[in-house]
């Protein structure tokens, strides 16, 4: 026996039904709980038997938020209540101007030509933008606003060719995708208009292609940037992810869950998106385990790396004296720190100080957008392509059951060695200027921590450090601290992955 529920959030009423299993993938239904629209039974349904009472307890917790994207590109982190809402911290608009060189996705008079439309995701709102026919270069001039709650938050746009037009829609044909873009919130400087055109790239079994470009307008606005600096020291999810935490498997499910009821919900909008259109939007598949991700995350652990390797390489040259100036520099300074213990962390800090406004120069001057030679997708082998695209559970009747583990299990393990490789990565996004909020924070900080440093004694700060560290429970709290929320809300480069 098996009892399914579905409630679409806190819209539509609750739904109960009692199912028996009488075969394979074939139920019976026992009972069902009718909506309040139901209330007055019919003559039908007072003829039927009365089979049992169901005892039940509901409770409708709206508390946490529930992702119904990937976490690595989530455009809303408030809990699902809108009584638990804070107010908003700025603006985002965004101008979808034109799309060019788009690749043709069907034949039409023995010409190749697409039928194209946008979509936008942020939030709970989706946009969608006319579809715009037998046109590989269109122009949708199209604009859009949104309210922003959370700067650590991703914009997605998604450029898809219309099959339903026509004769063919009515065949159930799946609307194309021919690329997206994903645009962090933080990675923009306030009150600055961005005109960038972005390249659509999309993976197919053949490996990587450019599907076209799309010209984008955006602009991001604060109302008050003493708010939008507090932010950054907050919890990124509500707090009851932090004092009665999900588990892996229940925000899984929940997010599976949630793809579908958007999907549902989207699917009766005028005009409608179709299911494929969400998983591509949501990244509904991005769990399962491929070999190309796979030496993504890793090839992204060595760069992170990369810098301790440089370090080592030039002490090893220090030893060995390629440079003798270099050398008996550092011996002079090696002699002060032995003597000056004291001087070492004002030392470091004002020193990521000077980094941070020297790597001023060298900031972005775009938001990042997708990377074929990061994602390993520009010399990807045709066994990998195959092993990607394959679905799961596998079409492949050999060893299946031993695959679908494999998969799953890596899967896994792909997932911890990427979110790694995003701590490494937001560790350098603190003096790279990617998110420039941020990194201005974090150079006042290093510029106040060097003079303090400079002005207290150093056992006094060690003392304090250790207590504090060592501190009772009674004076811990659940929710993480300001530093730690910082660090959370810093910008990786899984922008920039397919």
């Amino acid at each position: 026996m098996r009892i399914s529920c579905l409630s679409l959030l806190f819209e539509d009423h609750l739904i109960l039904t009692i199912e028996d299993r009488v075969g394979p993938n074939k139920d019976e239904v026992l009972g069902k709980k009718p909506s309040s629209d139901d209330v007055e039974p019919s003559k039908k349904d007072k003829d039927k038997k009365f089979s049992t009472r169901l005892q039940l307890r509901i409770c409708l917790d709206g508390g946490y938020h529930v992702l119904d994207e990937s976490t690595q590109y989530s455009s809303d982190l408030r809990p699902a209540a809108w009584q638990l809402w804070k107010k908003s911290i700025g603006i985002l608009e965004l101008g979808i101007l034109n799309a060019d060189a788009l690749h043709p996705m069907k034949t039409r008079d023995g010409r190749g030509t697409s039928d194209t439309y946008c979509v936008a995701k942020y939030g709970h709102k989706w946009v969608r933008t006319r579809t715009i026919i037998d046109s590989l270069n269109p122009k949708y001039n199209e604009q859009y606003t949104w309210e922003v709650f959370d700067p650590a938050t991703v914009l997605t746009v998604g450029v898809f060719d219309n099959a339903q037009l026509g004769d063919k829609g009515s065949n159930g044909n799946r609307d194309m995708k021919i690329g997206k873009v994903r645009i962090r919130l933080s990675t923009l400087e306030t009150g600055r208009v961005y005109t960038h055109t972005y390249p659509l790239l999309v993976l197919h079994p053949s490996g990587v292609k450019k599907m076209g470009e799309l010209h984008l307008a955006i602009w991001f606005s604060c109302t008050l940037m003493v708010n939008m600096m507090f932010i950054y020291s907050r919890p990124l999810l509500p707090k009851m992810h932090y004092v009665r935490p999900l588990t892996m498997s229940q925000l899984d499910m929940l997010r599976h869950q949630a793809v579908n009821i958007v999907a549902a919900r989207l699917s009766r909008a005028e005009p409608p998106l179709r299911k494929e259109v969400i998983e591509y939007m949501t990244d509904a598949h991005s769990h399962l385990w491929s070999m190309r991700r796979s030496k993504a995350s890793l090839f992204r652990l060595m760069s992170v790396f990369k810098g301790l390797f440089s370090v080592g390489k030039w002490f090893g040259e220090v030893c060995m004296w390629k440079n003798w100036i270099t050398t008996v520099l550092v011996h002079i300074l090696y002699a002060m720190l032995v003597c000056f213990p004291e001087l070492i962390l004002p030392t470091v800090f004002l020193y990521m100080f000077l980094i941070g406004l020297w790597n001023y120069r060298f900031r972005e001057k775009y938001p990042p957008h997708m990377n074929t030679r990061i994602s390993c997708a520009d010399a990807v082998h045709p066994d990998e392509l195959d092993e990607e695209f394959d679905t799961f559970p596998t079409s492949k009747s050999a060893v299946r059951y031993r695959y679908d583990r494999l998969r799953s299990v890596v899967g896994k393990i792909q997932n911890v060695v990427g979110d790694v490789a995003s701590q490494g990565e937001r560790v350098q996004a603190l003096l790279s200027w990617r998110d420039p909020r941020a990194t201005t924070i974090f150079v006042i900080f290093c510029l106040f921590a060097a003079v303090v440093l400079y002005s207290t004694p150093l056992k006094a700060l060690a003392a304090i450090a250790g207590f504090y560290v060592m501190r009772h429970p009674r004076f811990r709290h659940k929710l993480p601290s300001a530093p730690l929320n910082f660090f959370r809300r810093l910008p990786a480069r899984t922008d920039s992955l397919l």
